[in-house]
């Protein structure tokens, strides 16, 4: 029987050449994004203009010296708003809309990376780790929405089943395998995000001036 602990990497390594290509999306995306910031500027002041009019802003600002509550704050936003609301729940309703939402959500938040300050550029030394693990957590999950539209549309070819009913929940399934490997990530994620912009972007800043 299949310890629980490996299913997450029979999953990767069956639909290999899918998760390799969700990997190139997602970072390559991220860094189109990045590419337009920095070609375009006024785009990433909008973006900085938003988040301050939103109150993301301020929220940072408050939390930013209490680290626990900056990663629970973190966390939750990852998990709720981009996990659920961005890439599971609406390909659930229909078939890889997840996919389109995070693709939309990985240019703008390149856009958003780029520094406007010297202090932008140090804090982006450590935050460059964070991307890389929190993207890898979506990554998970858009490898589990994929499987789920593909076996819910194609169910005898691929899911082995007969109905797309038994093809969706077979879908269901692997996004259930994969959501607790991403929610560590996740997880590690924002603690590594919360304590380093405590602990390292001021002596960063001090050290490379």
């Amino acid at each position: 029987m299949r310890a629980p602990v490996l299913r997450p990497f029979l999953v990767i390594s069956e639909n290999r050449r899918a998760y390799l290509v969700l990997n190139a999306l997602a970072y390559g995306l991220t860094l189109a994004g990045f590419l337009i910031g920095l070609a375009f500027p006024d785009l990433t002041r909008a973006r900085e203009s938003a988040m301050v009019e939103d109150g993301t802003a301020a929220l940072v600002t408050q939390l930013v010296d209490t680290p626990p509550l900056f990663a629970l704050m973190i966390l939750a936003v990852n998990v709720l708003r981009l996990s659920l609301l961005t890439i599971v729940l609406p390909s659930v309703v229909v078939p890889f809309a997840g996919l389109v939402a995070f693709g939309f959500w990985a240019v703008q938040t390149g856009i958003t990376l780029v520094p406007l300050t010297a202090d932008g550029w140090v804090a982006l030394i450590p935050h460059s780790l964070t991307l890389v693990i929190e993207l890898q957590a979506y990554i998970l999950l858009l490898l589990g929405v994929y499987l789920h539209g593909m076996f819910w549309l194609r169910p005898t070819a691929l899911a082995g089943v007969v109905r797309h009913r038994q093809g969706y929940l077979q879908g269901l399934r692997r996004i259930g395998v994969l959501a607790p490997p991403a929610l560590a990530l996740l997880v590690i994620g924002a603690i590594w995000e919360a304590y380093s912009l405590r602990y390292l972007v001021h002596p960063l800043g001090q050290w490379l001036a």
